[in-house]
């Protein structure tokens, strides 16, 4: 996919295709508007600002400045603090794992952090020590996307990370979306 798109620098998004919940909007158009339970959702606005909704509390079809709308989570940092704790998880996920997590640090300026995981040379991180990299780095508002398997960071047309969830000859799983940058 970020060849196709001619990307620069791309990261997996959030696997939006794996569930059948959860908001989604891509490039200004609602594909899905079923809440993912109490799940915080990433909402991207027309400027690129980064905001944080809860899907349960929230209609995405009222989220008119919306432009992409992403569902995994959970948030990481907001208003510049933390918003895991040290017990947080994703679903089954082991404590330490392969991650993938977007931030805004200001007027369009993002972070990304790509973790490697479960291999001999990295465990990979946990939610919290995550949001404590997003809120070093200075993200204002940072994300927690798809990550173990999925967890894939491309650059200048290669893979530069060591993924760990494809299967046959591929190391890379395949996933249904990407974030990136030309």
């Amino acid at each position: 996919m970020a060849e196709e798109n001619q990307a620069i620098l791309a990261i997996n998004g959030d696997f939006y295709g794996f569930r059948s919940t959860g908001f989604v909007m891509r490039n200004g158009t609602l594909y899905r508007d079923t809440a993912n339970g109490d799940t915080d959702a990433l909402v991207i606005d027309k400027n690129g600002d980064f905001s944080i909704v809860n899907e349960a509390t929230t209609d995405a079809s009222e989220l008119t400045d919306a432009e992409q709308i992403l569902s995994f989570g959970p948030s990481l940092v907001e208003d510049g603090e933390i918003t895991v704790d040290e017990s947080s998880e994703v679903s089954q996920s082991m404590t330490s794992n392969p991650r993938t997590a977007i931030g805004q640090v200001g007027e369009n300026h993002y972070v990304i952090i790509v973790s490697e995981g479960r291999t001999d040379s990295s465990e990979g991180l946990s939610l919290y020590e995550l949001a404590e990299e997003m809120k070093e780095a200075g993200a204002t508002t940072a994300y927690n996307l798809d990550g173990g398997g999925s967890s894939t960071l491309y650059f200048n047309g290669k893979v530069v990370n060591q993924t760990v969830g494809g299967s046959q000859n591929s190391s890379e799983r395949e996933v249904s979306d990407i974030i990136y940058f030309k």
